[in-house]
């Protein structure tokens, strides 16, 4: 007399068990939380007083982008060669002088990229950056 579970024929497994698995990974995952909180423990310093500065940020970097047409944008707003001539000649005033990004279209005219040169170089502006894609 035999005693089978079950159906009759016999068929091996067609699927995998994922519940050990996913048992076996819980249990990683609480011992690598464990794990990290006791390995970086809060040790009570003195920590010594200095009395140097503290170094102000540097400037943010001003883009101007120009497009195929002549338009030209400084950090996003449009603007005309003169507009731009004075908000250059602001930002060189400041004691730190920002980094101007130059985005200029490839089929842009070359004076009007030299034009945007000149006046970033008449203002003081002189850490200029050419930006291009890969």
């Amino acid at each position: 007399m035999g005693f089978q579970l079950g159906e009759d024929h016999d068929s091996g497994m067609n699927e995998m068990n994922l519940i050990p698995l996913i048992d076996i990974m819980l249990v990683l995952m609480i011992i690598f939380l464990v794990t990290a909180t006791v390995a970086n423990p809060s040790i009570p310093l003195n920590l010594p007083q200095t009395q140097a500065e503290i170094q102000p940020p540097p400037p943010k970097a001003m883009t101007i982008s120009i497009k195929a047409n002549g338009e030209i944008f400084l950090d996003g707003q449009n603007l005309g060669l003169a507009e731009l001539e004075t908000r250059l000649h602001e930002a060189g005033q400041g004691e730190q002088k920002p980094t101007v990004q130059l985005e200029a279209d490839k089929e842009s005219k070359y004076d009007t990229v030299a034009q945007v040169m000149s006046r970033a170089s008449e203002a003081g502006l002189s850490d200029i950056a050419f930006v291009s894609k890969n």
